[in-house]
């Protein structure tokens, strides 16, 4: 299990975005950090298990249910689909397009799988319970904004 070096707290702004965004950047970075041997980033990482998830599935459900928009899904899928780890199909309608994880696309998962199950209890022993806890409320009480 990766050791996070130390607390060193920040003094916050008193703009809570910053706040929110400056902490994101550094969770992002920890993940990455860790899932670099598997040659995903986080946000791929995430994409591929969305799809593990709900495949097959249609490029609009799959942005509704991850919370991007669809420009931001198609930029994202871009990169695994050259490399072969997800498939784009035509879906039951000829206008719909169907995403898949190829062989390849779960083997890479289970890879990177491991990696971030890593990074997640790192993270949460750094955390402790009862601020996971708090962390876990206080996210889902800001997503709320956006319903």
């Amino acid at each position: 299990m990766k050791q996070v070096a130390g607390y060193y707290p920040k003094i916050p702004s008193p703009c809570l975005c910053l706040n929110i965004r400056r902490a994101s950047r550094a969770v992002t970075e920890f993940y990455e950090r860790i899932l670099e041997p598997s040659g995903l980033k986080i946000t791929q990482y995430s994409l591929l298990r969305h799809l593990q998830q709900l495949e097959p599935v249609t490029i609009s459900e799959l942005a509704k249910t991850m919370r991007i928009d669809r420009t931001t899904l198609n930029r994202n899928m871009k990169p695994l689909i050259t490399v072969g780890l997800i498939a784009v199909n035509t879906g039951e309608d000829p206008r719909s397009r169907q995403v898949s994880l190829t062989e390849a696309g779960k083997s890479a998962l289970n890879t990177a799988s491991t990696l971030w199950d890593e990074a997640q209890a790192s993270l949460h022993q750094y955390l402790g319970d009862q601020e996971v806890e708090q962390f876990n409320y206080l996210v889902s009480k800001l997503e709320a904004l956006l319903p």
